[in-house]
């Protein structure tokens, strides 16, 4: 992401400001493809029925949720090709930045045929250089909802928000907004790592309760979100090559060594805590122990290894050792993960129901 020559946001010798210019990476997931969107892409959003719902889901209505996208698709492009959207000569000091992506299915195995079929958008939306700071949105298409690709596209495209520039955008915090009653996007946030910030009372008109509703404010911050850790809660592989990958692991390993170290503290303590009180109730034992003993009683930590994984390798083909993240837990977990086959058992579970109802 080059910066301009102009910096009129260098405060102190550091750079807080948007560039003139951006050059918006592919973003590659296990089951999507992220590329940069284009205006062709918005008719194949009104195919896909993506606005349906959008009022329950992100607390605008359907009109106007369908211009909000069209407007931030001419905001990313217009980013990408170093055009400013000022109009009559009039530019707003606090415009900020806004990048679109359009989600396409991603080769597998099971769906060798659905590559390339669009799902969505995702977007990064009031980005602020000042605050390094950014909104991210994810709006799919009707049928693909709840399958698990949000899961797949977020924590990715968060990694390069969080990521250093100019690899990325050097954000320090990344926020969504929700309507309360949407439950169910609420839980995907917080299993990503988002956290409960604040909330605007009655902010949203709930057309369909014909009152109105919450607005949700949940975020998360450079220091506390691991990318690593979201993707393999859900049985999901980082994948070398993507943009702020490797920060994501540098902090993943980190954070890995520092739960161990708390562990290995809190052991200590406890086993000081057992030999005091074991001494005291047997004075006559010697409180020292020979040195095979104590050697005995070391604890060994492995280090936290994680195999790389080319950037256009197939899900399949690098699965050859199951990394589900449970396994641990002495679950038999399949290789295939739940959210490779969560569409086809929803739609089997309809089926059934539609029957039944018969």
């Amino acid at each position: 992401m080059a910066q301009t020559a102009q910096q009129p946001h260098n405060v102190n010798g550091e750079w807080r400001g948007l560039p003139d210019s951006i050059t918006i990476p592919r973003i590659f997931g296990e089951m999507v493809t992220l590329r940069p969107a284009t205006l062709d892409d918005l008719p194949t959003m009104d195919d896909l029925n993506a606005y349906h719902g959008a009022s329950g889901i992100t607390g605008k209505d359907r009109k106007a949720e369908k211009s909000a996208v069209r407007a931030w698709v001419q905001r990313s492009i217009a980013w990408q090709e170093g055009r400013s959207s000022e109009r009559e000569g009039i530019r707003d000091p606090e415009e900020r930045g806004t990048i679109a992506w359009t989600i396409t299915r991603r080769e597998d195995d099971a769906n060798p045929d659905c590559a390339g079929i669009m799902l969505g958008m995702i977007f990064l939306i009031d980005i602020d250089g000042w605050s390094r700071s950014a909104r991210i949105q994810v709006i799919l298409g009707e049928e693909y909802r709840g399958r698990g690709y949000s899961r797949d596209a977020m924590p990715r495209v968060m990694a390069y928000g969080f990521a250093d520039t100019p690899e990325g955008l050097g954000l320090h915090r990344i926020w969504v907004s929700v309507p309360a009653k949407n439950t169910r996007s609420i839980s995907v946030y917080q299993s990503l790592g988002f956290m409960l910030s604040g909330t605007s009372r009655d902010a949203l008109w709930d057309n369909s309760l014909g009152k109105y509703q919450d607005l949700m404010v949940m975020d998360t911050l450079v220091d506390e979100y691991d990318p690593i850790s979201s993707l393999e809660a859900f049985g999901m592989h980082w994948i070398e090559g993507n943009p702020g990958i490797q920060k994501a692991l540098d902090s993943h390993r980190r954070a890995v060594e520092q739960r161990k170290h708390a562990h290995c503290a809190a052991k200590d303590a406890v086993d000081s805590a057992s030999s005091a009180q074991s001494s005291t109730m047997n004075p006559d034992v010697s409180n020292t122990a020979p040195a095979d003993v104590a050697q005995s009683h070391k604890l060994t930590v492995q280090p936290d290894i994680t195999p790389e994984i080319p950037a256009d390798a197939t899900p399949d083909a690098t699965n050859s050792e199951n990394r589900w993240p449970y396994n641990a837990a002495g679950h038999n977990a399949s290789k295939k993960a739940w959210w490779r086959t969560l569409g086809a058992r929803r739609s089997e579970s309809r089926k059934l129901s539609m029957n039944d109802d018969k």
